[in-house]
């Protein structure tokens, strides 16, 4: 003869929807908590915070510069701001100690399609970084593809 617990299953069923909804809740918490900590980031910032209001899709990541011989490497995500043909794919270069500005260099193009909006088109750099064993910079974009940059002549190659 089978024993039945009928208490037991019915704490256990409510147990099981406690703990679902606390894991809603726990989820919904964090997404929020991570959106105000994404505006917060950015909110210092006018140029990225309007665009966020903006835009059909999330701002890029913030990618850090790098440092190589005197020379700080920025990425420019916010290229038709200053008056290029593009968001996203250019690099700068500014003399560490003084502040000046050395060039501009585009990495990539971004081809835009007239029929779609323009914002949900744009590719960023995602991640730039010194190579290990030459003062050249690898960097990719939010589609994966991969450039290794030299800095002396100014090239780029698909890595």
């Amino acid at each position: 003869m089978k024993r039945q617990f009928p208490v037991a299953n019915r704490w256990l069923d409510h147990a099981a929807i406690a703990s679902a909804a606390l894991f809603v809740v726990l989820a919904v918490q964090t997404g929020c908590a991570n959106s105000q900590q994404d505006f917060a980031t950015i909110s210092n910032k006018p140029t990225e915070a309007n665009a966020m209001m903006q835009a059909d899709r999330l701002p890029p990541a913030e990618v850090p510069p790098v440092t190589m011989e005197n020379i700080k490497f920025v990425v420019v995500h916010w290229g038709k701001e200053r008056g290029l043909g593009q968001n996203g794919g250019y690099i700068e270069a500014i003399e560490a100690t003084t502040g000046k500005k050395l060039w501009l260099l585009k990495i990539y193009d971004v081809h835009y399609d007239p029929d779609m909006e323009e914002d949900v088109q744009d590719i960023f750099i995602k991640s730039m970084k010194k190579t290990f064993f030459s003062n050249k910079l690898k960097i990719s974009d939010e589609r994966g593809r991969k450039y290794l940059v030299d800095p002396s002549s100014r090239s780029v190659e698909a890595d």
